[in-house]
Parts: C-alpha cells; sequence; structure tokens
C-alpha cells in the first residue's frame, strides 16, 4: 500500500508515481482531493481515504442510484473521484477490510475535529460495525486507518497536535495489525515512524509511506 498524509510529494505527482508497485492508495487525511485523484490513477489502484482537520467538510453526502445528495438535494461530490471515504464506516477494498477515523482532537472552530468524546462516540460506532461484518463472514479488520494518532504515540503535547485517548480502545476492541494515521509531521521533531499499540503496527504516513499489512 502507499500511505500519504499530510503534504505533496513533488515527485508522486509525477510519471515517477508509476515505479510503485502497490495495490491500493490510503489517504491518512489534510490531502488535495485531486493529488489523491491522481495517484490512483496513474496506479490503477483503488484509494480509501479519511479526511484531516484541514480537509473540506464532506458530512452527509449519500451516493443514491449513481447521484449524490445533501440535504435531500443533488449535489456534486467535492471529494476525490472514485475514491472511498472511510471515515465513520467499515470498507473492503482491495482485499482488506478498513476501519476509518478522521480528524483531529478539537482546538478551534472547523470542519473535521472532534472532542475526546464525540470520537470515542464515532469509535463506538465503528467498532460495532466491524462486530457486525464480522458476525456475518467471519473477518476482522485489516488496517484501522485515522488522521490523528492515539494519544503517546508519537504525538505532540500542543493541543493541535495531540492524540486522541479513545483510539486505545478502538484498537483494543479491533486488533488490527495495522494502524496508519498522518497528522505529526516529520519537521516537527524526532518522532517515531513506527510503533507498536499491543499487537498493532503503528506507522505515520507523513509524507508518504510503502507499507504492508504485517503477518501475526
Amino acid at each position: 500500500m502507499l500511505a500519504v498524509a499530510d503534504g505533496v510529494v513533488e515527485k508522486l505527482w509525477t510519471e515517477q508515481v508509476r515505479a510503485y508497485d502497490v495495490a491500493l492508495v490510503l489517504g491518512a487525511g489534510d490531502l488535495p482531493f485531486d493529488y489523491l485523484e491522481y495517484l490512483s490513477t496513474e496506479l490503477g489502484v483503488p484509494c480509501v481515504f479519511v479526511p484531516g482537520n484541514h480537509d473540506q467538510d464532506l458530512g452527509g453526502y449519500t451516493k443514491v442510484r449513481g447521484m449524490w445528495t445533501r440535504g435531500g438535494m443533488p449535489v456534486s461530490w467535492p471529494g476525490p473521484a472514485g475514491a472511498v471515504n472511510a471515515d465513520g464506516r467499515v470498507v473492503d477494498v482491495a482485499g482488506l477490510r478498513i476501519a476509518g477515523l478522521g480528524g483531529c482532537l478539537r482546538y478551534r472552530e472547523g470542519a473535521n475535529q472532534w472532542t475526546e468524546r464525540e470520537q470515542a462516540r464515532r469509535g463506538r460506532r465503528v467498532c460495532r460495525r466491524a462486530a457486525a461484518r464480522r458476525w456475518r463472514d467471519g473477518r476482522g479488520v485489516d488496517v484501522l486507518l485515522t488522521h490523528a494518532p492515539p494519544f503517546g504515540c508519537g504525538d505532540l503535547d500542543d493541543p493541535p497536535h495531540r492524540g486522541f485517548r479513545c483510539l486505545h480502545d478502538v484498537v483494543r476492541r479491533l486488533r488490527p495489525p495495522l494502524l496508519v494515521h498522518g497528522h505529526i509531521h516529520p519537521e516537527y521533531g524526532p518522532r517515531a515512524r513506527e510503533g507498536h499499540l499491543g499487537n498493532t503496527l503503528l506507522v505515520n504516513a507523513a509524507y508518504h509511506r510503502v507499507v504492508e499489512i504485517p503477518v501475526p
């Protein structure tokens, strides 16, 4: 998988991206939507993403019989064409089951920001949806895709870049082999690019990483 977040890598926005042999693009937020479209199109693979705190609000959009609506009215989808928004959902793409929780800890007014309580509520809803899927087919979640990291896992002390405590519970309940996040830029200081939360491998996708699902 090619995981990207938080900033455009110029060489990837050229034909050089075709050198990457991947089956999926994962967007962990705060990226131009046309950048995600380009990566998916050039690589010829699907794209799954969650929004970051600097992304447009994509809430309330519903696709009915091929037409996007919001508030019951026909609208144009502002997100990346052809990509799957996994925020608050559990999706099956490219042979993987992916659960998504976008956004960061609320620090000002704006879209895709959540209080700890709000994100915990969203996390519980995702866990219930994953449990229902697992009850039907016996498959668990392969990847938890978030924008912000779990608290204490490579995050920072300032409110905009503090991780979510509730993600610890989400990881405990879903037990995904892999959690991919963004939000913590490398230039913010020496932060772990990889780590573990229990048996889950944590990968910071800023600005791009090629990752594989860990084998238990």
